[in-house]
């Protein structure tokens, strides 16, 4: 059996990657190849596809989750491989939500992509255990609470404390608590350099990116 598949990224050299892989095999054919999430959902219509490898976050700013869901709603049957080189520490959370199948990081996964395929198809679900550990400034990922995340995630968008207090719901002090945590654990001077580092990284992605 030849499993057809579809490959979804921005990035041409990644695409061509992911298609001179699979060529290599005679188990799998790429039928649709394309740089955009907008209309993966149509192209799933159209096709007879058995799995789509997904990246998440589009340059043209189409999301991959956003298709996924779409595309878990109109055929559940077909299988779902999200790739990403971002560490976004939200993401994984809302792939298992939404059904997607597996989850695959471009650098930093142990599995080759051909394995996650594979396994995938015979009905497993290959999750990594845990978002890639980066570096911010002198901490890595992982000494960062919840709650911080959150205020990062905010401050990469530029919203001002009262804004950020608005939005979680808690006071301004506690607000300024945080960020003032958030500057002592990486070792920045301003928000702002905290802010950019945090969003070059991938650590977090301005939500409305999503």
């Amino acid at each position: 059996m030849t499993y057809k598949l579809m490959i979804v990224d921005d990035q041409f050299v990644s695409r061509e990657l992911f298609r001179l892989i699979l060529d290599k095999s005679p188990d799998y054919e790429v039928v649709y190849s394309v740089d955009t999430a907008m209309f993966a959902d149509t192209y799933v219509l159209n096709g007879d596809l058995d799995l789509v490898i997904m990246d998440i976050l589009m340059q043209d700013g189409s999301n991959g989750l956003d298709a996924a869901e779409k595309i878990k709603k109109l055929r559940p049957e077909i299988k779902i491989v999200a790739v990403t080189s971002m560490p976004e520490v939200s993401w994984m959370d809302r792939a298992k939500a939404i059904g997607i199948d597996s989850f695959w990081y471009k650098e930093a996964s142990e599995a080759g992509i051909l394995e996650v395929i594979g396994r995938t198809l015979a009905g497993e679900s290959i999750y990594p255990e845990q978002t890639p550990v980066i570096q911010l400034g002198l901490a890595k990922s992982t000494e960062f609470t919840p709650r911080e995340i959150q205020v990062l995630r905010l401050l990469t968008t530029g919203a001002g404390n009262d804004e950020i207090a608005s939005k979680l719901e808690i006071s301004l002090n506690t607000v300024k608590t945080h960020v003032m945590h958030l500057m002592d654990k990486t070792g920045f001077t301003s928000r702002t350099q905290l802010a950019i580092q945090a969003r070059i990284t991938g650590f977090v992605i301005d939500e409305s990116e999503q």
